[in-house]
């Protein structure tokens, strides 16, 4: 069977804890690529229960899939431990999840420079988490990191460690005036926590190819989303790694060939958390009014999400970038109740009208929204289970987002339960 991809189509939170959970169901692996506990998913099950996944897969929650946290995370063993006992305290089964050995760690030095350089940068700031995500994958492409396996060999953990330190304690000390990182104080803590997660350190590259050879079903799970990809996304104001569709192989360790479906997650309106450009920004009533409505607040950080009407710009764009077969469109309910719904469908940059996203970072910057108006609707959708229980003026909204997005809305989303879904097509 086929790998299918799941990937935030905007600036992240577009919601793919609930699309993941759905379709964890037809999956028996679900595999995290890239990112760190830097983004966070919600998932609601039937009962009412609530969990925020920072870290581990949203397939935690269905019983009997296996979970991988695979070569493109970057993992912090504190954060990964506290997880699993929050999700065990609960009466959740982690026994399945998996940790690739090639994954790379984020260590406390990582943390500490992290926080002071964003704090040294003043307004310049890119926005960073501070958890130390930056550092890491900074260390892992200069050929400095340290892997999850080194936990095994504690000579070449020392190694490791005492080189990294040799240098960023330098720059701690000297730049920002802090205190020193210890050599022994790092590699015991890691050490320490390793033991209790040592068990689950594989070689998932291996089980999740041999999964995909047994004609197993494999659901590819990225965080953040396309506009903060690395290479893809509003550089500078973007993450340190690949959310986008291609980093789903690199991250994983599979071939592209393996994957065929690639759905990418699109919220009804458009929100973005920390600095960078965002052409449909509503700073007024409207704008507080849709936080309000959605709960815009970051699972991981708690920030308040900046918000603005949706963006085909953006969503044609990821279709691009991406090759999405579906979208699975979700917070479709916090729209109702509005009268007309501004949907961005080019730019003005600098007196040109553009229907794309602009080339350079400079015309992403300049560009002011070209809106056409849709129709509102003030019925209460929370409770409709098929496309055509929605109100005519909701069903038109679709069918005009899916239209200018380039890709087949497949699957809407009407509240943030598991059961309050619209499937429209099938999508694996």
């Amino acid at each position: 069977m086929p790998a299918i991809v799941l990937i935030g189509a905007q600036w992240g939170d577009e919601g793919k804890g609930k699309a993941t959970d759905l379709l964890g169901e037809q999956a028996q692996w679900v595999v995290r690529y890239q990112g760190g506990n830097n983004a966070g998913h919600t998932v609601v099950l039937p009962d009412g229960q609530d969990f925020a996944l920072h870290l581990i897969p949203s397939g935690i929650l269905t019983p009997g899939v296996t979970n991988v946290i695979a070569n493109g995370v970057v993992v912090d063993p504190g954060v990964l431990l506290d997880e699993l006992s929050g999700l065990e305290a609960r009466g959740i089964d982690t026994s399945r999840l998996l940790l690739s050995a090639d994954a790379h760690l984020i260590m406390p030095y990582h943390v500490a420079i992290d926080r002071v350089t964003e704090r040294y940068l003043g307004k310049k700031q890119i926005g960073t988490t501070g958890r130390g995500i930056g550092p890491a994958y900074q260390d892992k492409v200069a050929r400095q990191g340290v892997r999850v396996q080194d936990l095994l060999d504690e000579k070449i953990l020392r190694q490791k460690v005492e080189a990294a330190l040799e240098i960023k304690n330098q720059i701690l000390v000297k730049v920002y005036n802090r205190r020193a990182v210890d050599v022994d104080e790092t590699v015991d803590t890691v050490l320490e926590q390793a033991e209790k997660f040592r068990g689950r350190i594989a070689d998932t590259k291996l089980l999740v190819n041999e999964a995909l050879e047994r004609d197993e079903t494999v659901l590819l799970e990225g965080s953040q989303g396309t506009l903060l990809d690395v290479d893809h996304g509003t550089y500078p104001f973007v993450t340190s790694s690949n959310p986008t569709a291609g980093g789903a192989s690199s991250g994983s360790g599979i071939g592209p060939t393996s994957i065929n479906t690639v759905i990418g997650i699109l919220k009804a309106y458009t929100t973005r958390v920390g600095s960078g450009p965002f052409p449909t920004e509503l700073t007024d009533e409207a704008g507080e009014n849709l936080r309000k409505q959605g709960g815009e607040f970051g699972v991981t950080t708690g920030r308040s999400r900046r918000t603005g009407w949706f963006d085909a710009c953006i969503a044609r764009y990821a279709t691009r970038v991406n090759g999405i077969t579906d979208y699975f469109l979700t917070k479709l309910d916090v729209l109702s109740g509005l009268d007309s719904l501004p949907v961005c469908v080019g730019y003005d940059v600098d007196g040109t009208r553009v229907s794309e996203m602009p080339m350079t970072q400079t015309g992403v910057h300049h560009a002011t929204p070209v809106y056409e108006e849709l129709p509102g609707w003030r019925e209460d959708i929370s409770g409709a289970r098929s496309f055509e229980d929605l109100p005519a003026n909701a069903r038109a909204y679709v069918e005009r987002l899916e239209e200018l997005s380039g890709a087949r809305i497949s699957a809407i989303g009407v509240g943030p339960g598991r059961e309050q879904t619209i499937v429209r097509h099938t999508m694996a």
